[in-house]
């Protein structure tokens, strides 16, 4: 039997409407923010009422007095936004399989809170704070020592010739292996760069922890990345790591997706 064709100009126009709609409220949404791939959070927030998706899988390696381990994960972040300036946030490396265990990491609650907005004329930068509380809430081989606080605060540079500066310094409370709290540090700084308005790319130097070797030593990474914008709601994204020293895995790769709602 023939396929039957649309001739009413009405049904045709109202066809092509409903096909372009979507591409329109693509055109119009502003390009989404993510907190990936790379260590240095963005300042902003995803908007009241939206909801965010960042997962991603990550290997890591390292080598210790010839022992090599390599330990896999799915690390996700969960966002949602309560007001224009605030959102709620769950974070967790998911699922992890290490040297045969096999198991989920912490989960880690937040809150985001915007406080400024960048001003390219002046010079003034966007401004962002972050509280979080890792809490020991995964399997048995993952799981940390109690409820870990930590506040950062990013701020972020517009520059000429679409270049970037981020940088993220905070502070964090833990429990070392002897079962004593410390406080430690954290800084990271970012350069990036847009090539276009879908594609950007990332170099980082990140101190995730900083402090003495009695409490884990500091954690240091040089990291290398890129993001892609499919849609303004959907982004695909990588990233690769090297361990500054001892205290650090050795390397870390991560492919990552996220989308917003």
């Amino acid at each position: 039997m023939a396929a039957h064709r649309i001739t009413n100009p009405v049904i045709s126009a109202a066809l092509a409407t409903g096909l372009l709609l979507p591409l329109a409220a693509h055109a119009e949404e502003e390009a989404m923010a993510t907190d990936r791939p790379d260590a240095v959070e963005s300042s902003n927030v995803v908007g009241q009422g939206r909801f965010q998706v960042e997962t991603s899988f990550a290997s890591e390696s390292n080598k210790v007095d010839g022992v090599k381990t390599t330990t896999r994960m799915t690390p996700t972040l969960l966002r949602y936004g309560l007001t224009e300036n605030t959102e709620l946030r769950l974070e967790t490396d998911g699922f992890m399989r290490e040297s045969g265990e096999r198991g989920f990491a912490d989960v880690s609650l937040g809150l985001k809170w915007h406080t400024q907005d960048g001003d390219d004329a002046t010079g003034r930068p966007a401004l962002g704070w972050l509280f979080h509380a890792d809490l020991d809430s995964g399997s048995q081989a993952f799981r940390g020592h109690g409820v870990r606080p930590s506040v950062r605060m990013v701020a972020e540079w517009e520059l000429p010739q679409d270049w970037s500066v981020g940088v993220m310094p905070g502070v964090l409370a833990d429990t070392n292996e002897d079962g004593k709290h410390f406080v430690a540090g954290s800084l990271a700084v970012v350069l990036g760069k847009s090539w276009t308005d879908a594609f950007r790319t990332f170099v980082e130097v990140a101190g995730h922890q900083l402090t003495s070797a009695k409490n884990g030593g500091s954690v240091v990474t040089y990291d290398v990345g890129m993001a892609y914008l499919i849609t303004p709601t959907l982004q695909v994204d990588t990233a690769m790591s090297i361990g500054a020293n001892e205290h650090t895995p050795d390397r870390q790769w991560t492919v990552g997706l996220s989308v917003k709602f």
